[in-house]
């Protein structure tokens, strides 16, 4: 190969032996390329399904050894913990779609004073019975 291109003759080096031609046009995908390139993805995902139902049928015996009280208890804590992780977010995402006073269905949702700096009735009765 190293010959050809000193000679001249490299792309069209034909009498080398195991000679593989250059791609014709690096950056672009053919048709014959794009063909060539979804049998090799069907035949990848083929393998791949194949993967997965020999795993789902690992984890389905598994599952029935274990009983399902185990996966009830971690569904329940894993639950908690995506509600937990957007309950400090809820707020944030209320105020931007314009809806934060009216958060109601937020998680622990306070919603501001309505009349801030003045005192209601119900808040001076509230603070007098405090008081006393």
């Amino acid at each position: 190969e190293d010959m050809c291109k000193e000679v001249g003759a490299y792309p069209k080096c034909a009498q080398c032996p195991d000679f593989v031609a250059p791609d014709s046009t690096p950056g672009v995908m053919t048709w014959d390329e794009l063909l060539e390139h979804m049998d090799n993805l069907v035949s990848w995902g083929q393998d791949e399904l194949k993967t997965w139902h020999k795993t789902a049928s690992a984890l389905q015996v598994a599952k029935s050894k274990q009983g399902e009280a185990s996966c009830v208890a971690a569904d329940a804590t894993h639950r908690a913990q995506v509600q937990n992780k957007l309950a400090g977010i809820c707020e944030d995402m209320c105020k931007e779609v314009g809806a934060y006073p009216k958060c109601a269905q937020c998680p622990d949702f306070v919603a501001p004073d309505s009349t801030p700096g003045v005192m209601t009735w119900d808040e001076l009765l509230e603070h007098m019975d405090n008081l006393v």
